[in-house]
This record gives C-alpha cells, structure tokens and sequence, in this order.
C-alpha cells in the first residue's frame, strides 16, 4: 500500500529551461540597475561638473571647434584613407600574386605595420624621415604628413581585407570572364574587385572609423594653429583654461562623427546578411 500511496503523488518537477533562462536575464538586470544604482550614488556629480561641463568655456569654442577642429580631422582622415585604400589594394595584389617576391614583400609590410603602433609611425615621419633625407619635404606640409602616417596604417588593414573580399568572388566569376576573352588583369580589374568591393564595404567603414581616431596622433607632427585637429586643439583650450571641458567637447564631436558611420555599417552589414539568405 505504502508503495501504491507512492507511486499516485504527483513527481515534483524542478525549473524548465525557459524558466532559468528567464530568471537569468532577470538577475542579469537586477546587477546591472544596482551597479548603475551604486555609480549614481558614489560619483561627486557637482566636482564633474565643475571640471568637465562649464557651458561659457564650451560655447567659447564654438565655431571654430567645427570650422577649424573638425575639418582639419576630417581632411586629415579622407586623405590618408584614400592613400590607404590605394596602397592597400596594391599590397592585397601583391600577396595574391604568382610571383615570390611580390608575396614576401607585401607579407614583410603588412606584418609590420599591423605589428608597430601608430604612435611609432608617426615619430618616424616626423623626425626619423627628415633625418634621413636631410631637405626632404614631404608635399603637403603636415597635411601630407598626416595622410602618409594614416595611409600607411591603413593599408596594412585594408591589403587584409581587400584579400578576404578577392578570395570571397566565386572563381567561376573570373573564369567567365576569361571565356569571354579578358585577360587576367582585366577580369581583375573589370569582374573581381568590383564584386570584392561590396563584400568588404562594411569593414573598409570601420577602417575610416579606426583612422578618424589615430588622426588625434597628427600632434607628433608639431602642427601649428591652424593645422590643429579635434585633439590637439582640446588640450590647448585644456591647458589656457585649467579645465577639461574642452576635451569633453572634443570627444562629443568624434562621436558626431563615428556614431553616425557605425549606424552605417550595422545597416550595410544587415542589408550583406539579407542578400546572403
């Protein structure tokens, strides 16, 4: 009987798995509100205020924040992710190449260039250039400078990407166009990149992304006034006013900048997704 008695109660059945799932993201939140909680309730808003949020200092920098700041990072960074891309492609050929020493030199570059920081890029341009070729000048004064510094950290990316995107293309692509008469180079040129460009667009995007931040490494080139990037340009009104708002107006204008192109990207990235299904 006690068996039987047994055997009709009810098994206790514990968590399903959408349960404990559902109480994982609830705990998950719960973290998240008491830390956002706790940084509210520990942080001396009034001495952050006081250091980073003086509105006259702000509004003293406008326009030439936008006029001078920003166009200089903007012109500083389209030219050397136009030098990028071309040298970048050049190189991403280069490593595709049948010929040896054209792919040991484009590996040498892009594993070192990939490998040294920016910062190191841009002392070489700026000292170790000049004394290497004593009454050499680069042309374009430190916009030139800029571009080449930036160029050059750039391709050693872009060359990656440009191969991933070529090797993407579908070999019957360049085979077809070889049947209807074109030559290597041409079905390259006229076939292949094309259809490699918009495979790579998304990270070519975050790639203009990652150069309009190391323009604030332009400094190392000893600019003057009106060569002054977002950067630079804060930590000078930094210093003249011992306060930091200007460098927090610097930074609000790089993501005036970098939000919009990220928006950008999540957008070509979801539309690539889409063709693919």
């Amino acid at each position: 009987m006690a068996d039987t008695d047994a055997a009709l109660q009810p098994k206790k059945r514990g968590l399903t798995r959408r349960q404990k799932r559902r109480l994982s993201q609830g705990a998950q939140y719960a973290v998240f509100v008491a830390a956002v909680i706790v940084f509210a309730v520990s942080a001396d808003w009034g001495r952050l205020k006081n250091q980073f949020a003086q509105w006259d200092i702000a509004r003293q920098m406008f326009p030439d924040v936008i006029t001078l700041a920003l166009k200089n990072t903007v012109l500083y960074t389209v030219s050397g992710f136009v030098l990028g891309l071309l040298l970048g492609l050049l190189i991403a050929l280069m490593r595709l190449s049948s010929v040896g020493p054209y792919r040991w030199l484009a590996g040498v570059y892009i594993e070192i260039f990939r490998g040294l920081p920016a910062l190191l890029i841009f002392v070489f341009i700026g000292v170790a250039v000049p004394l290497a070729f004593p009454g050499t000048e680069i042309v374009g004064g430190t916009y030139g400078k800029a571009a080449l510094g930036l160029g050059l950290i750039g391709a050693a990316y872009m060359a990656e990407t440009f191969r991933a995107g070529i090797q993407a293309v579908p070999k019957g692509q360049t085979e077809a166009a070889r049947s209807l008469g074109f030559s290597p180079a041409r079905a390259m040129i006229s076939v292949v990149i094309p259809q490699a460009f918009r495979i790579i667009l998304p990270p070519l995007t975050n790639e203009l992304i990652m150069l309009f931040k190391d323009s604030s490494l332009v400094l190392l080139l000893g600019v003057t006034l009106e060569e002054r990037e977002l950067s630079k340009y804060g930590r000078d009104l930094a210093s003249t006013t011992a306060n930091s708002t200007p460098i927090l107006v610097a930074g609000l204008c790089y993501l005036l900048v970098t939000i919009p192109l990220g928006f950008v990207v999540r957008r070509m990235e979801a539309k690539a997704q889409e063709a693919v299904k």
